[in-house]
């Protein structure tokens, strides 16, 4: 199933709720949220407050995305605030297990792996049969609106190869640099959910989400017609 995850770091925040009220209008089921320290990745955008304050006004699935150092000590209270899948960096954990062992067991929340650009997939491996999902950054986290990097590509096949050989069903997203121009290179690759930033919240944002869900439609029409 291809699942959209818009990302409200590039949205209006003077009209943060209306933003993401449209959204859902549009089809979107979940919401990316970036928790970024300052440490982790250089930027700082914002926390529980934040979180607490939109978990109020949808019903939306909150699809966090945490860029922070020893994440195991903010899993509780980012659960506590609404999040449904909180996503940590594999780079930011001395023990990544412990962390996925609390996300899912002590806070009843799904648990996502995130991996930057130069981590190699492979580093990943051995968390697979334990996270619902993995994210591949095909930008560098930590600011919005970058360019797609093409490099990408293959690190989304070879997570796809390993949790295939597997024969898991983990989840691949992608995010960073996902337009319209670029979606069929990463769905073709392997990956079924798909943070969109600049690509939902320029211009008319419930005909851009429209454009995904039509075209994810499309896509998965395909892949039965070919079974």
């Amino acid at each position: 199933m291809y699942i959209l995850s818009p990302s409200i770091l590039t949205a209006d925040f003077n009209c943060l709720g209306d933003q993401i009220a449209q959204t859902k209008a549009g089809g979107a089921e979940w919401v990316h949220i970036d928790v970024m320290d300052g440490n982790f990745v250089p930027s700082i955008s914002f926390g529980m407050p934040v979180i607490r304050s939109i978990r109020r006004g949808t019903d939306q699935f909150f699809d966090v995305h945490l860029m922070i150092r020893e994440p195991e000590r903010y899993v509780g209270v980012f659960a506590d605030c609404g999040a449904d899948l909180i996503t940590f960096h594999l780079e930011a954990a001395k023990d990544p297990g412990a962390v996925i062992a609390k996300i899912r067991g002590e806070a009843g929340k799904k648990a996502g792996l995130a991996i930057k650009p130069s981590t190699p997939v492979a580093a990943a491996a051995p968390f697979l049969d334990r996270i619902d999902l993995l994210l591949v950054m095909t930008v560098e986290p930590g600011f919005g609106g970058q360019k797609y990097i093409e490099a990408s590509t293959r690190r989304i096949g070879e997570a796809s190869r390993l949790i295939r050989e597997r024969g898991l069903h983990t989840d691949i997203q992608v995010d960073g640099g996902i337009t319209r121009d670029n979606i069929d290179t990463v769905l073709d690759a392997g990956a079924n959910v798909i943070v969109a930033g600049s690509a939902v919240f320029s211009g008319d944002i419930r005909e851009n989400v429209r454009f995904f869900a039509d075209h994810f439609a499309a896509c998965s029409s395909r892949m039965e017609d070919c079974s």
